[in-house]
């Protein structure tokens, strides 16, 4: 007997992250976000590829975020607008 199963993915909205200054890294935009607590849950997220810059994995906490981009952490896009 075979049973169809049907998955439904529900993205959530992406949230708009400003940040101050032209640029940020990586691990400080994350903690910003509040998507992870700490820098060094930040250093760990990203040494170990669970983070995407503009649907890239990224591996450098150092990474340089403009506005316009895109970083997608845990399911949850965050993207980054200047401050006005």
């Amino acid at each position: 007997m075979n049973k169809k199963l049907t998955v439904t993915v529900k993205q959530t909205p992406p949230l708009a992250i400003e940040i101050r200054g032209e640029v940020i890294t990586l691990d400080a935009f994350l903690k910003l976000a509040g998507a992870v607590e700490t820098g060094g849950q930040a250093k760990h997220v990203i040494q170990d590829g669970k983070a995407r810059v503009n649907r890239e994995v990224c591996t450098m906490r150092g990474k340089k975020l403009h506005a316009g981009d895109v970083v997608r952490y845990a399911g949850q896009d965050y993207h980054v607008t200047a401050q006005t």
